[in-house]
């Protein structure tokens, strides 16, 4: 055999450590929701509402246009303040379908690093509202909880430590919260503040020069306390909730109805990264099976198991993408410039298990949906990325060699002055060979 051939068989695990210059765990993408918990049970509690405001069950749908009206001039005297009115998107999206966060963005440059709210935008989305309906068994008027298509406002910020963010409130009640922010953009803030140098591009760092004190700082994000923080956005846009607080002695409940943990590593050259693209990909897919994506994300594979797993592999602009799906939740790695990214996306906590109190019959629970557990969200991301950046590891990475290898011996050489004749694996003697050698009797 030539040196070319004894050549050993690199894995990914062999380029990652001299070829990287850092790796970081963090939120990314996540997705606040608030409920005024204290009007449900509806029967009971939103019906208290009404009657503590000397509203009549017949009286509700006045009632309640007349807090819509009420929310919208509170909204547009807001944006009137900053500048920005209120844009009525018909079809939720702008001109030549420009996405809200576009929009939001473009203006916010125009501004010139201006902080506070930056735009404004109303759209239709189908969402529950508390209405009143006739009950045809008491033949009284109840309060309930259906779908129905109404408005919702977008109010974007330009946050001071949050960078570009939105917070959505419906037009009706019970007047549902959503809050998104993005972890990178306030992490950028942060290091800029402490002094940490960067080089950022898009959503990802290509490097940090204190990759330690970024990553506690994402672990002090993974720790805020978040009920303080969304609560007074609360109390900006909401005018009824001191009203709705002292009735019924609640205010918003936040829950994390979707976050991304981004396990980022950090190459010192996209040509190093993009020459393991191929093999890393491809062999991720034939080697992971569902067991595999499953233990991943902190499942194991029973019999009652019912739901699905699910694998595809995109080869995209610029790059690759594999993404596996256990039920709601999914795990994805794919490669941004010279980082490669590994993603845990939470939608469906209950899947995910933590610890009980020593006082609980049972040792493990469901991963609870409020943002109090948003230490538990991280641990869960940070643990699967994990997980699967050590299988990842294990993948043979050839690249270019291989081709060179394969090339090598379909090519005649001497050896010891003998003429090796070239190989040929498309010939036909070339196959009936390796048939014969493939026979399970010839095994032994």
């Amino acid at each position: 055999m030539t040196n070319q051939e004894q050549t050993p068989l690199k894995t990914f695990g062999d380029i990652y450590p001299d070829k990287t210059v850092g790796e970081l765990t963090m939120f990314d993408r996540i997705i606040f929701k608030g409920y005024l918990s204290g009007l449900y049970p509806v029967k009971k509690q939103f019906e208290y509402y009404l009657g503590r405001q000397g509203v009549l069950m017949k009286e509700y749908k006045a009632y309640a246009e007349k807090c819509t009206e009420e929310l919208k001039a509170h909204l547009e005297k807001m944006g009137e303040e900053a500048g920005c009115p209120i844009q009525y998107l018909a079809n939720g999206s702008g001109k030549e379908g420009a996405t809200k966060e576009e929009m939001a963005r473009a203006a916010m440059e125009a501004r010139e690093g201006e902080t506070g709210l930056v735009a404004l935008y109303s759209c239709l989305e189908l969402k529950n509202v508390l209405t009143v309906r006739g009950n045809r068994q008491t033949y009284q008027l109840d309060a309930v909880s259906e779908t129905r298509r109404h408005l919702h406002y977008y109010c974007y910020y330009n946050d001071v430590e949050f960078g570009l963010m939105y917070v959505r409130i419906q037009s009706w009640w019970p007047f549902e919260i959503q809050i998104y922010i993005n972890g990178h953009e306030w992490l950028a803030r942060q290091m800029t503040q402490q002094g940490v140098g960067y080089v950022q591009a898009d959503n990802c760092f290509l490097s940090i020069d204190d990759v330690v004190a970024a990553q506690t700082l994402c672990e002090k994000f993974a720790h805020r306390q978040w009920e303080r923080v969304w609560n007074n956005f609360a109390r900006r846009l909401n005018p009824f909730l001191p009203t709705v607080e002292a009735v019924v002695k609640q205010g918003y409940y936040w829950t994390i109805e979707q976050c991304e943990i981004a396990t980022d590593v950090m190459f010192i050259d996209q040509a190093v990264l993009d020459a393991c693209l191929p093999d890393l990909f491809q062999e991720a897919l034939l080697t992971f099976s569902a067991t595999d994506v499953m233990r991943f994300l902190g499942r194991k594979l029973q019999q009652n198991f019912q739901g699905k797993v699910e694998t595809r592999l995109n080869q995209r602009h610029p790059g690759w993408r594999i993404k596996h799906w256990v039920k709601q939740n999914s795990l994805k790695m794919y490669n941004k410039q010279s980082v490669l990214r590994v993603e845990t996306t939470i939608n469906n906590a209950a899947e995910f298990r933590i610890e009980a109190p020593a006082s609980a019959s049972a040792r493990w629970k469901p991963l609870p949906k409020g943002v109090g557990h948003c230490w538990h969200f991280f641990q869960a991301g940070l643990e699967a990325n994990k997980r699967y950046l050590q299988a990842v590891r294990d993948i043979p990475v050839q690249g270019k060699a291989a081709v060179t290898a394969l090339d090598s011996l379909c090519q005649s050489h001497q050896v010891n002055g003998r003429t090796i004749a070239k190989f040929n694996p498309l010939s036909s003697d070339t196959c009936r060979l390796f048939a014969a050698l493939l026979q399970g009797e010839l095994q032994l």
